[in-house]
């Protein structure tokens, strides 16, 4: 872990669709001195890919992970980060205090995918990372087994404990009372 750093940092991972910005947004907020850092955002604003994704019905860029951990390397350095991306074996595992795995069923996750005008295939590929638990996997074989959880994300209610549990967890470790 960050001995140097006065604040941890939180990786909110899953597949697309899981509710990793709106937890990631709301931990932030709960914490004094917490910023949320939303990867994909970052990586359009400041051009970490190398272009399109080859295949247009992804509507996808294809990621520089150099880049973007050079981009993001002092800002982790620092702490204090709620990190969400859908990715997370190239991030370097000394940047994470906890790293959150979000879950979601195939009937909650599809529905929320195609109101996000996804195309077919985008949501198919999707689906089937959850249910393969690609996400999942990456995290577990990338970072230590004592730092992850796997956390349920099909609800309002599931949601708003996730965010509850991981802002007094890091609050706890910050000595910050989280705002809820």
């Amino acid at each position: 872990s960050g001995s140097t750093r006065k604040l941890p940092n939180v990786l909110i991972t899953g597949t697309p669709g899981t509710g990793k910005t709106t937890s990631a947004e709301r931990v932030a907020a709960a914490l004094a001195g917490f910023a949320h850092v939303n990867v994909s955002e970052l990586v359009k604003e400041k051009s970490l890919h190398s272009g399109k994704h080859e295949d247009a019905e992804l509507d996808t860029f294809e990621l520089d992970e150099d880049m973007v951990c050079d981009e993001l390397e002092e800002q982790m350095t620092a702490g204090g980060n709620v990190l969400d991306f859908h990715s997370c074996d190239f991030f370097p595992e000394r940047w994470f205090d906890l790293v959150v795995i979000l879950r979601t069923d195939n009937d909650v996750l599809f529905p929320r995918l195609e109101k996000r005008g996804y195309s077919d295939k985008k949501i198919q590929e999707n689906v089937d990372c959850e249910i393969m638990c690609v996400v999942a996997e990456e995290a577990r074989e990338s970072y230590r087994e004592d730092i992850v959880w796997e956390l349920q994300s099909n609800t309002i209610a599931q949601m708003d404990a996730n965010v509850a549990r991981i802002a007094t967890q890091l609050g706890q470790w910050a000595s910050i009372e989280p705002t809820l």
